[in-house]
């Protein structure tokens, strides 16, 4: 298979470029004059996200507080990017609970396999996008953390709608 090679040259003496800048100027006049509007003023107006948007994490918990988490190990186990760290401990019932549960958001890939994979349904995948921060130290989400999340989940996969409908 042969491969052609076009070989452009360069005009030789005066060259005027006007008829270029005069077709870019009409284009963006048109542009100023065109009334469809395409800026959202940010703080102001926010985006409509889809309904399987993933965003930062947020963990369920019980009506008393605790973590919905029983620390099966399965969230850390199928995570490709390998972001989440889960110690897990026993009380005296024999109740298993997270004593560490941590999740990096800067490794994260927002796949959503977390959400997919916990049995008791308690890590989530959020809709929130607005998770800046000064340090790289706060992009390390602790459980107390996910806990205080309060943002709508994402519809990857609900409870309340097994078909994701």
């Amino acid at each position: 298979m042969a491969i052609n090679v076009k070989t452009v040259r360069r005009p030789e003496g005066q060259t005027s470029y006007l008829r270029a800048t005069l077709k870019g100027m009409a284009l963006t006049f048109r542009h100023l004059i065109d009334p469809k509007k395409i800026t959202l003023q940010y703080p102001d107006e926010k985006p409509e996200l889809p309904p399987r948007w993933r965003g930062t994490h947020r963990m369920a918990v019980h009506a008393d507080g605790r973590p919905k988490c029983v620390a099966c190990g399965l969230c850390p186990t199928v995570c490709p990017s390998n972001c989440i760290r889960l110690v897990p401990g026993e009380d005296d019932q024999g109740n298993r609970y997270p004593i560490v549960y941590e999740i990096d958001e800067f490794r994260c890939i927002f796949c959503g396999m977390c959400q997919e994979v916990c049995p008791v349904e308690a890590i989530h995948v959020g809709q929130d996008y607005e998770n800046a921060e000064y340090t790289r130290e706060r992009f390390i989400y602790d459980l107390d953390r996910l806990m205080a999340q309060d943002h709508p989940v994402t519809a990857l996969w609900d409870p309340e709608d097994p078909l994701g409908q």
